[in-house]
């Protein structure tokens, strides 16, 4: 670069890559450096925002920027190989026991993808609450019935044209979470017995819905960088009649890939030439590790926009306990709100009060900007731990966003084996047969990094070590 600011990111980059700058070190402030290099803090400022682009550093709220560690690596994962037809699901007993695991302070939490609070603008939250029974009383205290709080749902279409999606408030429906916005988009396009086309490995609690629906899934081979396999889901749509599929373009569960652009084009053209539409399961979109936020397949084509139910919600950002997601369904919009009447009357008028709350006021945004760079350092962080105290032969997804890994162990290992005995040592983990219908991926494990790194996390991989 011959900018200015190219320049200066290339001294500083240099300094970081000879050790003048450590991991975990608090760089100058912008003034500092512009006093220092003779510059202005604009070129300061710029400079610093480049290396946070390349992942040199990441950007602490009110604190500065700080030196990112390097990325650890093994090898990745191959591209899955799941049976190809659709199937019932099977074998999700377990998760029961990993959500209960998941609220004992005495277990290491591993294993369910949820966010110690740590991660979490906690105190906003409280605020946000407090003011919205205080002050917005009529409100707060009556049904928001379906769509849901009229506030809030101009503000979510704000944020959604802001990535490319032309929404009125009108064609959102606020939901508890994105999990029962996917419940609600699957009933409105599915019957009982119909096929639905996944990822594979899935989000476990996908499969769960699936099941209790009673449909049968159909698990596409899914590359942990790339996605979907497109060619396998085009000859499973001239093979079985798919009734629908669900995806997750963005830092999908548990493989943390983000699919190119150029691959959801050739998916949304794929599913409108065969009439079946798209469930996008956005709920990790406002965690990529980049700056820049990668836009929903919703925005990409508009003439498939009406058969994308886009699904989404806060509950991995501000906080799971609010239970605030939205689904925007395009042509299924008045079938949606009426299941959702029809389920549950509404979705508890407070939380959504308290979240347009804090996207009003900027709050949201300002937290995000901050917790990127947590992830990122936390799934590096992590990822380093695993290479270092696991034994040779092991595979590693390098995810793009997100908070999760997903490990691919010695060939021969029984996850839900170590699972249990992990259990009994104080450690919880999610075996690999959670994340597929016919109970495959018998030696992975999925490794939520979104925990406070202690002595106690530090024991845990050793003991998961020892186990194996």
């Amino acid at each position: 670069m011959d900018t200015l600011y190219g320049q200066l990111a290339a001294t500083l980059r240099a300094g970081i890559d000879t050790g003048v700058y450590r991991t975990g070190d608090r760089m100058p402030g912008v003034r500092v450096l512009a006093a220092q290099r003779s510059t202005s803090i604009a070129t300061a400022v710029m400079a610093y925002r480049q290396l946070e682009r390349e992942g040199y550093l990441e950007a602490r709220e009110r604190s500065g920027f700080y030196v990112r560690g390097r990325m650890a690596h093994a090898p990745e994962p191959g591209l899955s190989a799941p049976a190809f037809r659709p199937a019932p699901v099977s074998g999700q007993e377990l998760v029961l026991r990993l959500v209960k695991a998941a609220n004992d302070p005495q277990v290491v939490q591993l294993g369910a993808a949820v966010p110690a609070p740590e991660f979490l603008p906690i105190r906003a939250v409280e605020r946000a609450l407090v003011e919205a029974s205080r002050r917005h009383r009529t409100r707060a205290m009556n049904y928001a019935f379906p769509p849901g709080d009229p506030e809030l749902r101009r503000l979510i279409a704000r944020r959604m044209g802001e990535i490319g999606c032309t929404l009125h408030p009108d064609e959102i429906v606020i939901t508890g979470g994105c999990q029962e916005a996917i419940t609600l988009a699957l009933r409105a396009v599915t019957q009982p017995g119909d096929a639905v086309a996944i990822e594979s490995p899935s989000y476990y609690g996908l499969l769960q819905v699936i099941d209790s629906l009673g449909l049968e899934a159909l698990e596409i081979p899914t590359h942990p960088r790339e996605g979907l396999s497109l060619d396998a889901l085009e000859l499973a749509l001239e093979r079985w009649p798919v009734k629908a599929c669900v995806a997750i373009p963005n830092f999908s569960n548990p493989l943390g890939y983000r699919m190119p652009d150029a691959n959801r084009l050739r998916l949304l053209d794929l599913l409108r030439r065969s009439g079946v539409p798209l469930i996008e399961d956005d709920v990790y979109g406002d965690l990529g590790f980049d700056t820049q936020r990668p836009r929903p397949c919703k925005s990409l084509n508009p003439k498939a926009g009406a058969d994308v139910l886009y699904c989404a919600s806060f509950s991995k950002t501000l906080a799971p306990g609010l239970r605030v997601g939205w689904i925007a369904p395009g042509r299924h919009l008045e079938r949606i709100e009426y299941l959702k009447f029809v389920g549950n009357l509404a979705v508890a008028s407070v939380p959504q009060i308290a979240v347009a709350q804090l996207l009003a006021s900027g709050q949201y945004d300002r937290y995000l900007r901050g917790v990127r760079g947590q992830y990122a350092a936390a799934v590096e962080r992590m990822t380093a731990a695993v290479i270092r105290h696991f034994p040779d032969g092991i595979r590693v997804t390098r995810p793009e966003g997100g908070f999760v890994i997903w490990v691919e162990l010695p060939a021969g290992t029984d996850s839900l084996l170590l699972a249990r005995r992990a259990l009994e040592a104080g450690v919880s983990i999610a075996p690999g047969p959670l994340f597929s219908a016919t109970r495959k991926y018998r030696n992975f494990i999925r490794l939520s990094c979104a925990c406070v790194w202690d002595a106690r996390v530090e024991r845990a991989l050793a003991a998961l070590a020892r186990l194996l």
